[in-house]
């Protein structure tokens, strides 16, 4: 019995034996599988069947019928993929490859800008002009979509950028405004002897600039590392009067004039001084003719001119810093550009902001300013005489003041909020108006709160500057700006905002701007702080009709804030403060919801009170409501 289970017991480990040599035979040896058809072989079939979906198919002829090819080995396969086009008019790449594909799972793209995208064409319609798509391909001449030459894609390199831009930007002006006449050499009339005659002129001005600006960086992510830019101005300048003497004090000129002029208005360098923090902080430098603005609305300065501006950021981007040296040009006369001949009038301007100061998305600023206008005599291109102002004693001067300002600008919760003081002081040679050297000691200040209800904002706000309260003493009180284009009081829109009003030599205010300071030109003359001051209380209703079109409404009422250099200007002593009421509105029109067409238009009036009459009134008539209106077009690439 023993015998016969070490019998069975040994019968079974033979073939256990036998059973797992023959398992480690077949794990030792597996059967290989085909090596199959390589992938970057075009065309390859196996019978009727294709080896891989068309999609995976790289562009190329159809080799099906060259024949069968050896196979390659694994190591030489390389995967392929069609590169799609990437989005906007790019232009050629400036970047130069270094190397080629060597792997199918790599793919070297070099120039990071220009990385391809499908086509997409959501509604199978090609791109109409009047749609609006998303990925859309670009062209040259399409300013809206990425374009190389708008600075989307580098123009050489990785890190270069040329952005071109052109505006033509076309103004057309008629109004009503006093108007003096000559009535020692002629009239446009016989038989007239009123000071002022008829007030209807008519105004034209066109600007044609193209702008180059090549900068190097890093687009949108960081500040440039250097920038140069330039931008040729054309301008073209029509006026037409209804009374002699306004365009020349030669009568025989007539009653219009047209004139041209090329002008540099920006022409600068710009170069990174430093990093000044880990989240793009910097130092920078800017050098040559560039625009300038001193604070938020424009009050004092703003204008393009020769500088050596340093500016910068702090603390994450949440304060900034300007410190900036002006040199002036001389402006032209008729279009306010920028000429070749020096001003010799020097300009220091020193400002800090803060953003969220107290409150979320309120930002103030704090800034200092120098003004030094040295004596000069200047006949401006019209022949008629701007410095010194043609008024008391025709004596050259010198100005000198500083301006100490505070500004904000933002919102406080649900009110958006602006705010700007100016205290000026300083020193006058020899003011023309007062006979005597003047210590300048002058306040300006401006509120304006507004609430947005859906569609419509709602607007109030007051303007003042001090006025001069004695002609015959040492002090001047009177507030006066530097070059000041203010939007605030309704702005262009405004009949007083807007409009130059003349007044026996000089101006009782100047083009786009609010004081009333009876200079001769703001930006060819010099600042007068003799003069009477304003008060400007303003109600406005704004109002986006749709995206494309808004609505702008003002309300002004205008007070002198002093009379008395007034009347020992005019030999009048009864001046009255109130100069009366001033209505506006107008619109803003964006045909393609972008700054590519613009046209703006407008209509206002002002109602005189009895301060204007008092001025304006002749022997035998009053003067009644005066009413202009304009119409801008603005074309931008």
């Amino acid at each position: 019995m023993r015998s016969g289970r070490l019998a069975a017991t040994f019968l079974v480990g033979i073939l256990a034996l036998f059973s797992l040599e023959a398992v480690a035979t077949e794990v030792a040896e597996p059967e290989l599988p085909p090596l199959p058809q390589p992938i970057a072989t075009v065309g390859a079939t196996d019978g009727n069947t294709e080896v891989r979906p068309s999609v995976l198919r790289p562009p190329g002829p159809d080799l099906s019928s060259v024949g069968p090819r050896p196979p390659l080995a694994w190591p030489d396969l390389i995967f392929q993929q069609f590169r799609d086009p990437p989005l906007g008019f790019t232009g050629p790449s400036g970047v130069a490859p270094t190397e080629g594909q060597t792997s199918g799972h790599f793919v070297p793209v070099e120039d990071r800008w220009r990385i391809g995208y499908p086509e997409s064409d959501r509604y199978g319609k090609g791109h109409p002009v009047t749609d609006d798509y998303p990925f859309m391909p670009g062209r040259i001449f399409d300013p809206f979509n990425q374009n190389v030459l708008k600075g989307d894609f580098p123009i050489f390199g990785q890190h270069t950028f040329l952005d071109v831009s052109g505006l033509a930007n076309q103004s057309y002006e008629p109004r009503q405004i006093p108007t003096q006449t000559s009535g020692f050499e002629s009239t446009a009339r016989p038989n007239q002897f009123n000071f002022f005659g008829r007030s209807s002129s008519f105004i034209l001005l066109d600007f044609f600039s193209l702008s180059f600006d090549l900068f190097h960086g890093d687009a949108a992510f960081k500040p440039v590392d250097w920038r140069i830019k330039v931008t040729p101005t054309l301008g073209v300048s029509n006026f037409s009067f209804s009374e002699r003497a306004q365009v020349s004090p030669n009568v025989l000129q007539g009653t219009s004039r047209t004139r041209t002029l090329w002008a540099l208005q920006e022409a600068f360098v710009e170069a990174k001084l430093a990093d000044v923090g880990p989240d793009y902080d910097f130092a920078s430098v800017r050098i040559g003719t560039q625009p300038f603005i001193s604070d938020f609305r424009g009050f004092l300065f703003a204008d393009s001119n020769r500088a050596i501006r340093l500016f910068g950021t702090r603390n994450s981007n949440r304060d900034q810093w300007n410190l900036a040296y002006f040199r002036q040009w001389e402006k032209d006369t008729n279009t306010g550009l920028n000429t070749f001949n020096d001003r010799r009038q020097n300009l220091v301007f020193a400002n800090y902001y803060r953003q969220d100061f107290l409150f979320p998305g309120y930002t103030a600023q704090v800034s200092l300013t120098y003004n030094n206008d040295p004596k000069s005599f200047k006949f401006d291109r019209n022949r008629f005489l701007v410095r010194p102002d043609p008024v008391g004693i025709y004596q050259p001067h010198e100005v000198n003041v500083g301006y100490l300002g505070w500004a904000g600008d933002g919102h406080i919760g649900r009110i958006n909020v602006t705010h700007q003081f100016y205290w000026a002081f300083g020193y006058d040679s020899l003011n023309p108006l007062a006979n005597r050297a003047q210590t300048i000691n002058a306040q300006m200040a401006a509120l304006e709160a507004s609430y947005d209800r859906d569609w419509v904002r709602f607007r109030a706000s007051f303007f003042w500057s001090s006025g001069d309260k004695n002609i015959n003493d040492t002090h001047a009180n009177g507030f006066d700006t530097i070059l000041d284009a203010p939007n605030f009081a309704g702005g262009p829109f405004s009949f007083w905002n807007r409009q130059q009003i003349p007044l026996f030599g000089v101006n009782l205010k100047q083009r786009l701007s609010l004081v009333p300071d009876l200079r001769s030109s703001k930006i060819q003359g010099q600042a007068n702080f003799v003069n009477p001051g304003i008060l400007i209380p303003t109600l406005g209703m704004d109002m986006d009709v749709t995206p494309k079109l808004k609505l702008i409404n003002n309300f002004n009422v205008l007070i002198f804030d002093q009379t008395n250099v007034l009347s020992q200007f005019l030999y009048d002593g009864r001046i009255d403060k109130f100069i009366g009421l001033d209505f506006a509105t107008g619109f803003e029109y964006r045909p393609l919801l972008s700054e590519n067409i613009s046209i703006v238009g407008g209509v206002s009036t002002l109602i005189p009170g009895q301060g204007f009459r008092n001025i304006y009134n002749n022997f035998d008539s009053r003067v009644g409501a005066l009413v202009a209106g304009f119409l801008n077009l603005s074309l931008a690439f």
